[in-house]
């Protein structure tokens, strides 16, 4: 994870979610979870900008 992404994701409930599969999880899947969130919110905000709009859809995603 770059230092000035700062994580969006509620680590606990990440991790509670993952395990409920019986999988145990690492902390650098979360950051690298983390970082294709980030990739995908930057990825929204390009096609609602060049679609001239101001309100993310979730077609954006």
């Amino acid at each position: 994870m770059s230092k000035d992404q700062e994580m969006l994701l509620v680590g606990s409930k990440t991790k509670e979610a993952l395990k409920a599969t019986g999988l145990n999880v690492s902390g650098e899947a979360l950051e690298r979870l983390n970082e294709r969130v980030h990739n995908m919110i930057k990825d929204a905000q390009e096609r609602c900008t060049a679609n001239g709009r101001k309100t993310v859809k979730a077609t954006d995603f």
